[in-house]
């Protein structure tokens, strides 16, 4: 996979996330996201360990909350998120 490719994705993953996030994370996974588009593509990987932290969040935060269609809808863009980072090899497949 190219570079580009690889930052293009992910950022779209983090757009994704960004849009299912609560008030308090949606600085963060911007933030994030600027990282990703402006950083070399050997900080990837790390950001996106730090986007599945910041998902996982996410989807507590909404449990706790007791809000299930949020979190169906955080929980579904968590998944897509990991997947695209196990098959870019970002994340190990744990």
């Amino acid at each position: 996979m190219t570079r580009q490719y690889l930052i293009g994705e992910l950022s779209v993953r983090l757009e994704q996330l960004q849009a299912v996030a609560t008030s308090g994370t949606v600085k963060d996974v911007a933030c994030l996201r600027y990282e990703v588009e402006g950083g070399p593509v050997t900080a990837l990987a790390p950001a996106a360990e730090r986007a599945i932290a910041l998902a996982d969040s996410l989807c507590w935060e909404s449990l706790a909350a007791g809000d299930t269609p949020t979190f169906c809808r955080q929980a579904a863009v968590s998944a897509e998120l990991r997947l695209f980072g196990v098959c870019a090899r970002l994340l190990d497949d744990e």
